[in-house]
């Protein structure tokens, strides 16, 4: 589900709170320091009055302002070091702090949204796709070959040892994963166990029904109220490390959702960004739903994993009323 306008503005808020913290900290520490070293604030007067004095004299024309400013800037630094040395406190104490350097809280690195920013809305598109939830019995300790037989078996041994190469690999190789087959077969579980793996790694994973995928690109689109809350989604999608596009097909398609998932798949290709796609389309389906060109970049660069079986769902319930 995309972002909602006060979904994002409560981002913005966390940062502005974060950027008060940091401020409220220094000024703490400074007042600290101002009491038990009563000379420092004196030098931190002096910085400001030849900061001023040599500011006037560099606008009046003098060149010999601006050397003259560094240099004694340098030895008040000097100064003051020593005296926060002297007095038993750490040199960074009246450094500001802040939780992400890069983008010093605000959120930004250059106009483009940080990484901490993008992490702070995956964690909110998550919550709202109930994926944190997902990935606590969905992963590969609740792994089981039990509900497979015959053919079956073999293929679904053979997509998990795909997924663990994926998993190892994915730092070094650029892979992308097409699971297909019937409804209930293992295909999504795969995929959220995959999810688990690089998001443990540090990783940005989004994970998208394909409902959930062109919905947001729409809003961005077309709803004037969203864009503001969904502003970037675009780039979030296609650098993001890992996309999974879990039930391909299950979406209303048109012109629109084609045109979307060629750009989709394709800028991320150029990018060589890793995507899983899970549908329960068979093959011949995949082709005619979608363009020639969609099915072209699929099966050039995805490794194809067909997964067969029963509803293992239903198979569950089938094996708990019998207990």
């Amino acid at each position: 589900m995309p972002l909602t306008n006060s979904q994002y503005d409560s981002i913005i808020r966390a940062y502005e709170e974060k950027q008060r913290a940091s401020r409220h900290r220094l000024e703490a520490h400074t007042e600290i320091v101002y009491r038990q070293i009563p000379n420092y604030e004196e030098l931190d007067r002096q910085v400001s009055r030849i900061s001023i004095e040599q500011g006037r004299k560099l606008l009046s024309g003098d060149a010999s302002a601006l050397p003259e400013l560094k240099k004694k800037l340098r030895e008040l630094t000097a100064k003051k070091a020593a005296l926060l040395e002297e007095h038993g406190f750490a040199a960074d104490y009246l450094t500001q702090t802040y939780e992400c350097s890069a983008c010093k809280d605000t959120g930004y690195v250059d106009n483009r949204k940080c990484n901490c920013f993008k992490r702070a809305e995956i964690d909110l598109i998550y919550e709202q796709s109930n994926i944190k939830n997902l990935l606590k019995t969905e992963n590969f300790a609740q792994l089981s070959y039990e509900y497979y037989q015959g053919e079956d078996l073999l293929r679904f041994q053979n997509a998990v040892k795909l997924c663990q190469k994926f998993i190892k690999n994915f730092n070094s190789d650029y892979h992308n994963l097409f699971f297909y087959g019937t409804v209930g077969t293992g295909k999504s579980f795969l995929s959220s166990c995959i999810a688990k793996e690089i998001i443990e790694q540090g990783k940005l994973v989004i994970y998208f029904s394909a409902t959930q995928l062109f919905d947001a690109l729409s809003k961005s689109t077309f709803d004037k109220d969203s864009k503001e809350a969904m502003s970037g989604i675009y780039e979030d999608i296609y650098e993001c490390d890992l996309l999974i596009i879990d039930d391909l097909g299950t979406e209303l398609t048109n012109a629109f959702v084609s045109s979307q998932l060629f750009s989709c798949l394709n800028n991320r290709h150029l990018r060589k960004k890793a995507t899983i796609i899970t549908t329960n389309l068979s093959i011949p389906e995949m082709r005619d739903r979608y363009s020639e060109r969609i099915f072209s970049r699929i099966t050039s660069n995805y490794e194809v994993c067909k997964i067969s079986g029963p509803d293992i769902r239903i198979e569950k319930k089938k094996s708990k009323n019998r207990k």
